[in-house]
Parts: structure tokens; sequence; C-alpha cells
């Protein structure tokens, strides 16, 4: 079968590797389609120089063999099935793993290719090998809807973990694919309002007609200020802290979801949070509840509308040079290759 491999910055080419064959507690999947990240952006820009490597994390596909252990338990995806998976390594011996905050996991992710190549996914490929357990059937859908589960199990994570109500009243700073996500889930959820910030005018004209109840730049939200229960922060810029406390209410929650540059420092006063009963909370990643979760909506259909505005491009594997060119040159919101 063939995989892609990042090889250098601008650099992929696809590579034989042996079918793999499933252990008696995994699943086989012919991979439909893989989502292009922002990880898969970062190695393919140069930004993230671990190379040689097989990424792609955001996959989904139909279970083509299931390990002689499971094929018969209940629940378990069976052969054409259609389903996401969770290409994450999780230990479950770990402090974190045992605290059921798995997302944490303390030991080293990844793999190995069978030439020892480094693999963080490995999903850009025919057919990938997954533990039974880490997969989750999504009925009938578009296999790109699939692929999503992934990115949607993490803003599962974001808002379980921000303790999110129906009735909330919610902001989103930066409203590429993840603000955009947050978005639809949480008027899916019953928020009583999103707004949606961002420097791009196309992206908050995006958001509007993806129901946001107003979008704005950065600078222009002088009049949105304190009315706020919740705030994600997808966009890790420096002053996004700030304005995100600024945004609240009493008794509001900022949430960190997107990554930030490791020398951006935020000034936060210390005494407002103890007299406003501010919150400020990282989240990163995704659990298995949140998994279960994601695979539901999925299957449900509804998000589905959200999710079709979404998909920028398809590609085949064989032209995923193209595809990770476009990702990085061009403001995209999920490049889908398969």
């Amino acid at each position: 079968m063939q995989v892609a491999v990042v090889t250098g910055p601008g650099e992929v080419e696809l590579r034989d590797e042996p079918r793999p064959r499933p252990g008696p507690e995994d699943v086989l999947i012919e991979v439909g389609t893989c989502g292009l990240c922002t990880m898969e952006r970062r190695l393919f820009a140069g930004t993230k120089p671990i190379y040689p490597v097989a990424p792609g994390h955001e996959a989904a596909g139909r279970v083509v063999e299931v390990g002689a252990a499971v094929a018969l338990l209940p629940g378990t995806p069976q052969i054409g099935d259609l389903v996401t998976m969770d290409l994450l390594t999780r230990c479950g011996t770990c402090h974190m793993c045992r605290r059921g905050r798995s997302a944490l996991c303390k030991r080293p992710q990844g793999g190995a290719l069978s030439d020892g190549t480094i693999s963080m996914g490995a999903g850009l490929a025919e057919v990938v090998r997954v533990a039974a357990a880490q997969t989750y059937r999504v009925g009938e859908i578009p296999v790109e809807h699939a692929a999503m589960g992934e990115p949607l199990a993490c803003v599962v994570h974001s808002v379980r973990l921000s303790g999110f109500r129906s009735g909330d009243r919610v902001a989103v700073i930066g409203a590429g694919y993840m603000g955009r996500l947050h978005l639809a889930l949480c008027g899916a959820w019953g928020a009583a309002s999103v707004a949606m910030i961002d420097v791009s005018e196309a992206r908050q004209a995006e958001a509007l007609g993806a129901g946001a109840d107003r979008a704005g730049a950065p600078d222009a939200v002088t009049g949105w200020l304190g009315g706020h229960d919740i705030v994600f922060v997808t966009a890790g810029v420096a002053g996004a802290v700030e304005m995100a406390l600024e945004l609240c209410d009493d008794a509001g929650t900022v949430v960190l979801y997107g990554a930030f540059p490791k020398d951006v420092m935020a000034s936060v006063g210390a005494d407002r949070i103890h007299h406003h009963e501010l919150s400020i909370i990282g989240v990163f990643s995704q659990e298995p509840e949140d998994w279960r979760t994601a695979a539901g909506l999925l299957q449900s259909g509804a998000l589905a509308a959200d999710l079709d505005r979404l998909v920028t491009a398809r590609y085949k594997l064989a032209d995923v040079a193209d595809a990770l060119a476009l990702a990085v040159e061009q403001p995209v919101y999920r490049v889908m290759v398969g």
C-alpha cells in the first residue's frame, strides 16, 4: 500500500509500505479521506521540522478486516462500516490516563513505519490499522464529515470543559476552521448567541452566513465588551487573552483552545478575576468521552450543513503534494485527501 511521507519543507512522497495486518483487538480500515490539519501544514511549510514523518490524523474510512478477539463483540465496527477514528496512542497506565485525562497522556505520541519513519497518525495512506476501541461508527454520511470526527471531538472537549449550558452567550476569537466548529456546536446545543471575531472580513461574512449572531474585527467589538458567559480563543495571538477577559461578563469563562507561540505572555488582573469570579482554562486534544459525543453528532446529521461549508477542496492521495501546497499557501478551512 502507499503512505504519504513529508521529507522536508515543501517535499512529500508516496512510499510503499507493507499492508498492515490487524491484531486480535484491531480493525483494518481502508481510508476514504483525511483532512489536513495545522500540523500537516506546519510540517510541509517547514515551521515544524520533523523529517521524515508520516502525518495525517483526521481520517475516516470503511472497515475491511476485524480482529478475531473483537469480531463478535456488540458495538464493534464490522466489515463495511464507515468509521471515524482516534489515531492517538493513549497508554492507559500513566497518572493522567488513570485520572481520566488521557488527552494529556504522559507517554510520547506517535509510532513508526516499517522502515523506522516517524508516524504521526499516518492517515494519509490507503489503509490504516487502529485499535477497535478507538473507532466509531457514524452510519452512512459523507466520508468528509466522518473525517471531521477528530477535530469535532476536540471541540466537544473544549465546550464540555468550558461548563457551557444552553442559554449561554458565547464569543469565539478566530473564525477559522476550529472557530467555525465552535460556532456550529454551540449553536446546535442552544447558545443564546454566538459572536465571531476575526481580522478577515471574508471570514466574518462567512461566519454570519453560517449562523453567527454577529461578527467583527478585534478593533470593532467595543460594544460587545462584558456581554458573554464563555469566550473561546481559537486563534492564539498576542492580546487574545486580554480581549477575551474584556468580553466576559461576571462569572465568565475564557477557554484557551488555540495554541499560542511559546513566548506570548498575558497580563491578567488577579483581583479582577477574584472579584468577578472569572475563570481561565486551557483545553487540549480530546478524550474517549468526546469521541462518543462527536460520533453521535456526525451520525445524527445535526451538523451536516455546517460541515459541508467547511470542505474547501478534495484531492486524491496521488495529488497529496498539491493538496498540501494549497493548504499552506491559501486561506482554507479543510482540504481533504483520499
